[in-house]
């Protein structure tokens, strides 16, 4: 099938994993605690937080919204599990702006992946990004990569406000957006991920799938098209 648009994962795919676990979640439970406490009078600060509660009391755990030191736990807990909460990503964003404008470290990208993004988007491809970092934590990435400015490679970003990447509601929704700005069906947009769950979400949402196994062996008789690199990947 003819590929008209790519949709990319970000840890794992076009990043190490390790950037991500090693540096930024390490950087952002360092400094989340004083930067909730210093920025308690903003109102994007206090609905983050809100929403933290809210989605704490979901879950069945009776935090209260008012008490920060508990909130904060709750968030640090959450780094610790890597859980793919909303409100913790927003925040976990805002924190890694300040690293990355400090130039305290610049994310890793796997050459292979700057290569071809570069080249797909010089073909006219449109590339977008889905990843559970919120949107805000995707510009920062790619705009502050070791490649250098990545952002204008990308057409579009999205992030779990569309729903979960296991989903394949989610894959629906991001569809409904691209078909807003683009003539294309499910099946002309190819997703990347190392994630076979992901990778089974995006399928069933009729969009065409690639799997990348960066490290160990590749699948015997893999259920996606799986490959070692971007070099790999046939359009």
């Amino acid at each position: 099938m003819t590929v008209k648009l790519i949709l990319t994962d970000i840890e794992g795919t076009t990043s190490s994993i390790s950037f991500v676990k090693d540096v930024l979640f390490p950087y952002a439970a360092t400094h989340l605690p004083d930067f909730i406490r210093t920025h308690l009078h903003d109102d994007n600060i206090r609905s983050l937080l809100a929403d933290t509660a809210t989605l704490a009391a979901s879950e069945g755990l009776a935090v209260n919204a008012d008490d920060t030191d508990a909130l904060i736990a709750l968030l640090l807990d959450w780094i610790a599990a890597d859980k793919k909460a909303t409100p913790l990503k927003a925040l976990q964003g805002m924190i890694w702006r300040s690293g990355y404008e400090q130039g305290d470290y610049q994310a890793h990208m796997y050459p292979d992946a700057t290569d071809y993004l570069t080249q797909w988007h010089a073909r006219g491809i449109p590339l977008y990004v889905y990843s559970s970092g919120s949107v805000a934590a995707q510009k920062l990435f790619f705009g502050y990569s070791e490649a250098g400015n990545l952002l204008p490679l990308f057409s579009g970003h999205f992030d779990t406000q569309v729903g979960g990447k296991r989903e394949a509601d989610s894959y629906r929704n991001i569809l409904s957006e691209l078909q807003k700005q683009h003539d294309i069906q499910a099946g002309d947009v190819l997703f990347l991920s190392d994630i076979k769950e992901e990778l089974d979400a995006a399928r069933e949402a009729g969009m065409q799938t690639c799997w990348l196994v960066r490290e160990g062996d590749i699948p015997a008789n893999a259920e996606h098209r799986a490959v070692r690199d971007f070099s790999a990947i046939t359009l």
